[in-house]
């Protein structure tokens, strides 16, 4: 199942510049909504034209989520792109580096438990248990929302170094210093990404961050979808995204 994205009519996004950096969520950019995050299909071709894009780039592309390392890796094998998972919590410097851990907080016991009653008693609700983060999936049934909110947000009172973050049709428990946008700033700071010019792309709420650091750092946003504003450089949906990514790949250096 895919999700229907809104009527806006974004203005082409420009062509990549060889002195971008390249940072692209997944779920909702590269790859379209599922009925459930274990349920994503990755295209044909997609594989390729992310590793054409990142040579492209001279390894200045990285895949910025809040799925797990091993995940997105599971995903897109056997590319081994940089990357960084769980909204900042881990991050892979290099393609081929060991993963490593920023996220300093765990996430309590009581509240893992919590979501699993939680998920037993609505049944429209997906729990995604993650090393450092938790999700809580509520795309089934949307009116749940606020009243799901409302709970962990009284559960999370005295959790410090935690967070309660909104995405679309998600409620997200995090390490609370840690975002997508301090994943673009760690990059930044590496000799393959510093100097060149932070290009953020991404369809939620959640990607926020990501395009404010991009901002901060001299770069821009491309955003997808429902953050798209009509007649301003984004993309309709994901699959625009991956039309325009397949165009960079194959064209001529």
């Amino acid at each position: 199942m895919t999700e229907t994205t809104s009527a806006v009519r974004p203005a082409p996004p420009p062509p990549p510049g060889r002195d971008w950096a390249l940072f692209l969520d997944i779920d909702g950019t590269l790859l379209d909504i599922a009925d459930r995050p274990d349920r994503v299909a990755v295209p044909a071709g997609l594989r390729d034209h992310l590793a054409g894009a990142a040579g492209r780039l001279d390894g200045a592309l990285a895949l910025v989520s809040g799925r797990p390392l091993s995940d997105i890796d599971r995903l897109f094998d056997p590319l081994r792109l940089p990357a960084s998972g769980q909204h900042g919590g881990e991050w892979r410097p290099a393609a081929g580096a060991a993963p490593a851990l920023t996220a300093g907080t765990e996430i309590p016991a009581g509240l893992r438990a919590l979501a699993e009653a939680l998920a037993g008693r609505h049944r429209g609700m997906i729990v995604e248990q993650k090393s450092h983060a938790l999700a809580l999936h509520y795309r089934h049934d949307p009116a749940l929302g606020p009243a799901l909110g409302a709970e962990l947000a009284a559960a999370l009172e005295g959790c410090a170094g935690l967070m309660l973050m909104p995405g679309r049709l998600v409620w997200e428990i995090k390490d609370a210093s840690q975002s997508k946008g301090t994943a673009v700033g760690r990059f930044m700071a590496l000799p393959g990404f510093a100097g060149r010019r932070p290009v953020f792309i991404g369809d939620d709420r959640t990607d926020e961050d990501g395009f404010r650091a991009a901002l901060e750092l001299g770069g821009f946003a491309l955003p997808v979808g429902r953050l798209a504003r009509s007649g301003e450089p984004g993309f309709a949906d994901a699959a625009a995204v991956r039309d325009w990514l397949a165009g960079f790949a194959g064209s001529a250096a």
